[in-house]
């Protein structure tokens, strides 16, 4: 076969890949496998109004990360008679920081509200410096109805429902540079129903607010005059109690839009051909690069494992060169092997977790209609995973001859855990400090230690019996006694040069989609392009396999046998560049200032790049520790 028709054939898999990929992402933002069976409602029915915590949020720039508890005595907002209800939350829900309760909202299906008086409170000096701050940091109000979360119209409405995209959530107030920013107490809620005709019934497809500073509201009077300019807007005193009426009307719309699609106004992101085009171009030069990389790494091991053997023919004596010389060194056991199978069994438990998690979501299975699905069955696969932990790292601790088994099964347990969960801990007294809603409850964390110490320990300590159990590895090279000594390295191939060169192209397989998702994270918009994710996170796993053997080859041809790290941190260097990427993105994107909010920005980012470093490090790993062994078992050796 041609090196030419070679080319082509791969050229078309990729294309009928990424064809058949894409069309799977369009399917899945207008239908769901599982998900919330819709609510029907007739007439007059009771339509509950749910509130969640505030955030800040906005569409072009952010200035904290802090969410705040929507009925937090500073806010001082109605609430409904006998006190709020909180509602029952996913463990994943509850992480991502939201609280959701009732409200004193009355809205029955189809019947309209003009001005309806909600209730008045005094909001004093005090509260009115604290609920200003926040609208100079643009936060947003987050309800829910009927599982959507009520947004706000990015641009004018259209009449076009199906090119209407919506933002989630509705500004607190207004600040337009004013020194005593407006205060939104007044609320115009516009809902979109479809009108199901098979069982006579009606579903709510959409939802939106208007938000209106007025100071004072005409009950039942046309539009409140607030249309007509007759109220002056509702201003906070900073030095005086302010007497606040809150208000809403209510306003029905039928739509054709079917219940099944109502989340595509959300999901929808904006400009879509650069998100396409961006995308595509990445994915075509990676597949380019690491297709070339391919076809000079096997033409070049092909000649020298027929050369090697050709050798062993000849009756006339050869020293042996290039990478068959270091064979009696190459699988001499590395520096700190405990800890090497340890994390490298963390980084598989990691990579089959994002595997499932994100192939679960390309085909439907997690609808953003349950709210904190995606964290829950990501932990839910880490804790089930923690078999697969301690049994790779029990079979790489035996391969290396280790002999202290209980050491190994303990750190397997609880090493990479234990940073992760001390980091989340102290990162939530910060959360705590700041009064905030995101703070996990102690409950919660209670509930996390006993996942992870009532399954993930059983199943890690049941993983690592099973590998100690196991034959041990063999390599097909023996190691000599006396170490070899490695001559002087060219700057490229020591060992930090060679790494950060080993990062770049797994970072550039995924820093666009990357965008995506820190805006995702941060802006809290939905992120649901998952097809996109799923073909970005196998163009990862392609690039950390050969960029990693291809460093490992040369640097066995230059003599340089310590591959065991290096194959680990060569592809997982990728997280280095992401956690740079993230401090660009924090001084070109957010306007975040206060201690607590920065800290919170990069002790998260710097969670994440960690996760992402022993993920993609277990991928370098392993594709290295295959071709290693493959290529010193197809040569004759003395």
């Amino acid at each position: 076969m041609t090196a030419r028709s070679s080319s082509s054939r791969w050229a078309r898999l990729c294309t009928a890949g990424l064809a058949l990929l894409l069309t799977t992402t369009t399917l899945t933002q207008a239908f769901y496998l599982p998900g919330v069976a819709p609510t029907e409602y007739k007439d007059m029915d009771a339509v509950p109004l749910m509130v969640n915590a505030l955030t800040p949020g906005s569409d072009s720039e952010l200035k904290s990360v802090i969410p705040y508890d929507y009925y937090d005595p500073m806010f001082n907002f109605c609430q409904p008679e006998g006190g709020p209800q909180a509602q029952a939350e996913s463990l994943g829900s509850i992480l991502f920081g939201d609280r959701i309760w009732d409200s004193p909202f009355k809205i029955y299906m189809r019947g309209p509200e003009k001005c309806k008086i909600l209730c008045q409170r005094d909001v004093t000096a005090v509260q009115a410096q604290f609920i200003n701050a926040r609208i100079k940091e643009n936060y947003v109000i987050n309800w829910l109805i009927d599982g959507l979360p009520v947004g706000h119209l990015r641009g004018a409405r259209s009449k076009d429902q199906e090119k209407q995209l919506y933002s989630i959530g509705f500004p607190l107030g207004v600040d337009a540079g004013r020194e005593e920013p407006w205060f939104n107490n007044h609320y115009d809620i516009e809902i979109d129903y479809h009108h199901n005709l098979q069982k006579d019934t009606l579903r709510v497809v959409g939802i939106t607010v208007d938000p209106i500073s007025v100071q004072r509201v005409v009950e039942k009077a046309e539009s409140c005059g607030i249309k007509a300019g007759e109220m002056p807007p509702m201003i906070l005193s900073e030095k005086a109690t302010t007497m606040v009426t809150y208000s809403y009307s209510v306003k029905w719309n039928e739509v054709p839009t079917a219940w099944a699609t109502r989340w595509d106004k959300y999901l929808l992101v904006g400009e879509p051909r650069i998100h396409w085009f961006s995308l595509v171009n990445s994915i075509i030069i990676v597949l380019f690069l690491t297709g070339m990389v391919a076809m000079v790494l096997l033409r070049a091991l092909h000649k020298d494992i027929s050369r090697y053997n050709q050798q062993e023919a000849q009756e006339d004596f050869q020293e042996d060169f290039g990478w068959k010389l270091v064979h009696g060194d190459v699988f001499r056991t590395p520096a700190y092997p405990m800890l090497l199978s340890i994390i490298v069994g963390t980084g598989s438990q990691m990579f089959l977790m994002a595997s499932v998690t994100i192939l679960f979501a390309a085909l439907g299975f997690l609808s953003p209609s349950n709210r904190g699905s995606l964290a829950t069955v990501m932990i839910v696969f880490y804790m089930f995973f923690g078999v697969v932990a301690g049994f790779i790292s029990a079979r790489l601790y035996k391969m290396f001859g280790g002999e202290a088994w209980k050491t190994n099964v303990i750190g397997t347990a609880f090493l990479f855990p234990s940073v992760i969960f001390g980091s989340f801990v102290a990162l939530n007294f910060f959360l705590i400090g700041a009064n905030s809603s995101g703070a996990v409850p102690f409950g919660t964390m209670v509930g996390l230690v006993a996942l992870w110490f009532l399954v993930s320990t059983p199943l890690s300590v049941l993983g690592s019996y099973l590998g100690f159990q196991r034959p041990k590895i063999e390599n097909p090279v023996r190691a000599n006694q006396i170490p070899r000594q490695i001559p002087d390295q060219v700057f490229y191939l020591r060992p930090i040069p060679s790494m950060l060169i080993g990062g770049i192209l797994p970072f550039g397989a995924i820093f666009i989609e990357l965008y995506f998702i820190l805006n995702s994270i941060w802006f809290h918009k939905i992120y649901y392009v998952f097809g996109f994710l799923f073909l970005v996170f196998g163009i990862l796993i392609m690039t950390c396999a050969e960029v990693t053997i291809l460093m490992c080859y040369f640097h066995l041809c230059a003599e340089d046998y310590h591959w065991w790290w290096r194959a680990f941190f060569t592809s997982g260097a990728s997280a280095v560049y992401i956690f740079l990427y993230s401090v660009v993105y924090y001084f070109t994107t957010l306007q975040i200032k206060s201690f607590t909010s920065v800290v919170l920005y990069f002790g998260w980012t710097a969670i994440m790049s960690i996760m992402f470093f022993v993920l993609s490090g277990a991928i370098g790993f392993f594709s290295t520790f295959a071709f290693v062994r493959k290529i010193y078992g197809s040569i004759k050796i003395d």
